[in-house]
């Protein structure tokens, strides 16, 4: 399989008639769940479970575990008599790359028992079968969903973390110049994203609140841009593409350059804090103002978007729906093929029906037991929890689809937000309350957070000729160990550093996620109110943007995500412009085009190595008491500008590359 390579049409949209043939094609017989890719597949996604738990607990940062994985899957397999096929490959990071879904669901809410004191309301138990029933959720409630995402919008998203992993699998594969192309990329993004964020020789975000001159919009007006200077955010625009880039950047501009100086023009006409307990609004510098309220205008519009969202899929979900249906139950009907092969859609059913009878009865006779009205709180949490995840898995999917960033600390909070209103309302208070609302939470969130892994693994998939069917069992399978790992360094933790200080824990794990979500818990089941008129603005424009035939889901995300990090898409996406329109020929012109992503895969890659090699020494800084690496604290005005240019040689140097090609390699 040395001469694998990805179909002309692997990217663009298909003509009429046209049909997408994946490497790999669905009559091949080839291996794909195999002993090595279990259990490889398990040893990848324990050692990431504690590695991404760890850092992201006592750092307050994450780490990419997909690409790593897919990276060391390669490198595993040149080292072996018989190399990996493609497919397995593929398995390996079904199974693996679960550490990094069930770290994002845990992570994000279960040490808030601890913070909130309700550990003796819970258990080893409780904490293990939360992210684990979220995964498995999400994995049924994506399948319906499969088929759309991959073939029906095959070319319409750009999928970037789907593109760089299938990238760095088929490179890897096949070797040759184009590996080459991919380390000398790949260690470009290591390089640059490590000097920035590891030894900060300059600043990783550019920002015109360092720049004297603009002093005056930055303390009076609050209007600062701000611009990341890693390179894996480069590759990402590069492969977004202009359009939804463009969006993005719209939804950001609108947020950080219009909304943020109209709070801050208001507030100086203020004498009272616009929100009880918090700083005058003229006092509060930018960042805390798109934090505070801003920011819950994005989650409306993310909120509303979401909605219209399924009901434009709606449709495409009834006809698949019946399809499947159909197919199985017809007399005669030939079976899908190898590459279209899904759980079947009684097993879908069926399994939903079972996790939706496991949560009602652990909340009515575990969480709720003996409270007046159990019954009914345990069937309207029951409804809150399928209704918001299977509401929000859509989204999460569509945004990872678009620019691989999915807002699921907004969403969860939402979640909280409304669970912890409707459950107060009812009656539901105190300790018990609490727990409700923080399961509920969890399990939104590691459901959101399946189904927006798992959607970039049906897209490597569909591009390489997996089976569907693989990929969703080995994204059960490692849940299951993922859940366990991760639980135990939740238990482990709380009693090595504690969540809380204390005169037993001093320092304690820093669990920024968790915190946010313990004060959500505790203002909304205390007050059980909420900043309804910043999500109604959000809905709103949401819908205006819709009505202009713009994507709503885009536009909201740039409104929630901070500037720095949607700007630089944007210059990516310019990048890319300009490559494809380096010349007239459309043949030179793809050739030309299709170097430049496998750059910005590499980029992309590097960046998620950088991370995290960058935790793995501030982790073993941290348990030694020692610092491994100088630290430059370039972080003043000329390590501004420093970071500013290195990232525009960047994006010059992308286009030089690419541009060199004259024929095909």
């Amino acid at each position: 399989m040395a001469d694998n390579r990805l179909p002309e049409n692997a990217y663009r949209e298909l003509k009429r008639g046209e049909v997408y043939r994946p490497i790999v094609p669905a009559e091949a017989s080839v291996l794909e769940v195999t002993l090595r890719s279990i259990l490889f597949g398990l040893f990848m996604g324990l050692v990431f479970s504690a590695a991404a738990a760890y850092i992201a607990l006592k750092l307050g940062q994450g780490i990419e575990s997909a690409i790593p994985i897919s990276i060391l899957a390669v490198g595993f397999s040149a080292l072996l008599r018989r190399r990996s096929t493609l497919l397995e490959n593929v398995n390996i990071l079904a199974i693996g790359a679960t550490s990094g879904i069930i770290v994002g669901g845990s992570v994000f809410t279960m040490p808030a028992i601890y913070i909130l004191n309700l550990q003796d309301h819970s258990s080893f138990f409780q904490i293990f079968i939360v992210p684990l029933l979220g995964a498995a959720l999400g994995v049924l409630f994506l399948i319906p969903f499969r088929r759309y995402f991959t073939t029906e919008m095959h070319g319409k998203l750009p999928f970037p973390e789907a593109t760089a992993t299938t990238e760095i699998l088929v490179t890897g594969d096949r070797g040759g110049k184009q590996a080459v192309v991919l380390l000398y990329s790949m260690g470009i993004g290591i390089a640059m994203d490590f000097c920035a964020v590891g030894l900060r020789a300059w600043r990783d975000v550019f920002t015109t609140a360092q720049v004297g001159l603009l002093a005056p919009l930055t303390e009076k007006v609050k209007a600062v841009f701000a611009i990341s200077t890693t390179a894996a955010i480069m590759g990402l625009g590069y492969i977004i593409g202009l359009r939804y880039a463009l969006i993005i950047t719209a939804g950001s501009f609108l947020s950080t350059l219009v909304l943020v100086p109209l709070f801050a023009m208001l507030g100086a006409r203020m004498s009272e804090p616009l929100t009880a307990g918090l700083p005058l609004l003229r006092d509060m510098p930018a960042e805390d103002i798109f934090y505070t309220y801003v920011r819950h205008i994005g989650i409306g519009g993310i909120f509303c978007a979401g909605l219209l969202s399924i009901l434009k899929m709606s449709p495409v979900i009834v006809q698949a729906l019946k399809a499947m249906f159909g197919s199985r139950g017809a007399r005669g009907a030939a079976a899908p093929s190898r590459v279209e092969r899904d759980f079947p859609m009684p097993w879908v059913m069926g399994g939903i029906a079972l996790l939706s009878l496991l949560i009602w009865v652990y909340f009515r006779f575990s969480v709720l037991a003996g409270m007046e009205r159990a019954g009914l709180l345990s069937i309207v949490s029951l409804a809150l929890t399928l209704g918001v995840a299977f509401l929000f898995a859509a989204v999460s999917a569509w945004a990872v689809a678009m620019i691989s960033i999915t807002p699921i600390s907004g969403m969860t909070m939402t979640t909280l937000i409304i669970s912890a209103v409707v459950l107060a309302q009812m009656g539901l208070s105190g300790p018990r309350g609490m727990v409700a609302v923080l399961l509920i939470g969890g399990v939104v969130c590691t459901c959101l957070s399946m189904t927006a892994s798992l959607v970039t693994q049906f897209k490597v998939g569909y591009w390489l000729g997996s089976t569907p069917r693989t990929i969703q069992w080995g994204n059960i399978v490692g849940a299951v160990l993922s859940s366990a790992a991760v639980t135990a360094c939740i238990f482990l933790f709380d009693r090595t550093y504690g969540f809380v200080a204390s005169a037993q824990h001093p320092n304690p794990m820093a669990a920024p996620q968790a915190n946010a979500m313990a004060a959500v818990i505790q203002s909304f089941m205390s007050s059980g109110s909420a900043p309804w008129t910043l999500y109604a603005l959000g809905a709103v424009v949401a819908i205006v943007v819709e009505i202009l035939g713009i994507s709503g889901l885009a536009f909201a995300l740039g409104m929630y995500l901070p500037i720095e990090l949607n700007a630089p898409l944007a210059l990516g996406a310019a990048v890319a412009w300009f490559v494809a329109k380096s010349t007239g020929d459309g043949g030179l012109s793809k050739l030309r085009n299709d170097r430049g992503t496998l750059i910005a895969s590499g980029l992309i890659a590097g960046g998620a190595l950088a991370g995290v090699l960058d935790g793995m020494v501030k982790m073993t800084e941290d348990r030694w008491g020692t610092k491994l690496l100088p630290d430059f604290a370039n972080t003043g005005p000329a390590g501004n500008w420093l970071g500013l240019a290195v990232f525009i040689a960047l994006g010059v140097f992308i286009y030089w590359d690419s541009v060199q090609i004259k024929k095909e390699v």
